[in-house]
């Protein structure tokens, strides 16, 4: 006898939805069969679809920015995941430069995730490294820690990392398989004039910021080798600028994540009354490049939010300078996504992300064997209508979806059903 059995349903099996049966003992999948077995607790869910638990490779759960911190914590971050039919999230070290700050950053986060309903891993993040970038490198893997991310931009708070050091990251990321995480944007081309309001974000930080250095990144992942992966792909152009001339390394040596907010929103939402919300970085572009970018969604590898959720009264009536840049999306993220690109959006969200790190070997696929993160979407257009972060908005309220979540499992455990949340049992991977 299984421990559960979910019946009669639509399962996303090698890139389609197979009719068949799903049976789970303890964490894992058992079986999976047409046959109707027995099982301690039976979930018939009529043909609804029957997906691998989702994963959110970039979040930025209770972050510290000194004035201010993010509006959502651990616990809100994943109650929101847990609705949105995310299993697995990855956050962020605090950035530092050096070996030993790097444990201590790692220590520090370890003890602000007092709960979690779902599970959760972490990227390190360096800044303008000072010190011996393998010795480096080596703490950061004793840590089990396999993947890294830098920046190429915010000089203005030391947290620049230059050409040189990126060059040996990429090197070192070879010859220690690890994944190398770059928020890709110009430093040079980035202008923050103090006078600038919220609307002229894109004067500050403008696409060509992004497409020059993303072209740049790529010719050294070419000429040096190196695992690049490219965080939150704002553009279109960049994108089509990239396949043009290195459309043998993407998505093989460099990988490139996008989000939701630059496939739903554009620039104009900035020119709002309540524009300072829709205020992010890489920034919301023109129509024209979200047209391009949907365009060429096939080669997007992966989709991560890059949740990271302030209150009104944290953005509003501030100059572009001192607005903090991020919003909020994890719970929503599948819902706009689905409504756009229907089911080409799973593996982006799951089977793509599961092949980029060992911890999440058995995650990504429903199959035999794997654990038993699943998550159920009942197929039902309505409008979305409320939402339950720790913010009091969501950009997401009034926009289109063709169905929600109806029940979250993760490792063979019920978490939500029928909107009703369990308790939460996340752990570190």
């Amino acid at each position: 006898m299984y421990d559960l059995a979910i019946i009669n349903s639509k399962v996303w099996i090698d890139n389609s939805f197979i009719n068949t049966n799903v049976y789970i003992n303890g964490e894992k999948i058992s079986k999976i069969s047409n046959n109707f077995l027995d099982a301690k607790k039976t979930i018939d869910i009529n043909d609804d679809l029957l997906i691998p638990g989702l994963i959110d490779p970039h979040v930025h759960f209770d972050l510290d920015l000194g004035a201010i911190h993010s509006k959502d914590d651990f616990l809100s971050g994943s109650r929101q995941a847990v609705y949105g039919g995310i299993t697995t999230y990855i956050d962020f070290l605090d950035p530092v430069d050096n070996p030993d700050d790097l444990e201590k950053a790692y220590e520090k986060r370890k003890a602000d995730v007092e709960k979690s309903y779902v599970d959760y891993f972490f990227h390190a993040t360096i800044k303008n490294p000072q010190c011996n970038l393998e010795t480096f490198v080596k703490k950061m893997l004793s840590l089990n820690i396999h993947s890294l991310k830098l920046f190429t931009t915010y000089s203005e708070s030391n947290r620049r990392t230059y050409d040189k050091d990126i060059i040996e990251l990429l090197k070192l990321s070879e010859k220690y398989n690890f994944l190398l995480l770059i928020h890709i944007e110009n430093d040079d081309l980035i202008y923050l004039n103090e006078k600038f309001k919220y609307h002229e974000l894109l004067k500050s930080r403008p696409s060509v910021a992004e497409e020059k250095e993303a072209m740049k990144l790529a010719g050294f992942v070419k000429e040096h080798g190196g695992y690049l992966y490219m965080v939150h792909l704002s553009s279109g152009k960049t994108l089509e600028k990239l396949n043009i001339k290195y459309g043998d390394i993407i998505n093989k040596k460099f990988f490139i994540e996008s989000c939701p907010q630059y496939f739903l929103f554009t620039n104009d939402y900035l020119e709002k009354e309540d524009g300072y919300l829709f205020t992010l970085a890489p920034p919301l572009r023109t129509r024209e490049e979200r047209k391009l970018l949907r365009r060429q969604f096939e080669d997007i590898y992966t989709i991560g939010t890059d949740h990271c959720s302030f209150n009104k009264k944290d953005k509003i009536d501030l100059p572009l300078v001192k607005i903090p840049l991020g919003i909020g999306g994890i719970e929503f993220s599948f819902d706009v996504m689905y409504a756009l690109f229907g089911q080409d959006v799973i593996n982006k969200m799951s089977k793509n992300i599961a092949k980029l790190y060992d911890k999440l070997k058995l995650q990504g696929k429903i199959a035999e064997g794997f654990l038993a993160n699943l998550s159920i979407y009942h197929l039902e257009d309505s409008v979305i209508e409320t939402h339950h972060g720790n913010t009091d908005h969501s950009l997401y309220l009034g926009q289109k979806r063709n169905g929600k979540f109806i029940y979250t499992i993760l490792r063979g455990n019920i978490l939500m059903s029928d909107g009703t949340l369990l308790e939460p049992i996340g752990k570190e991977l």
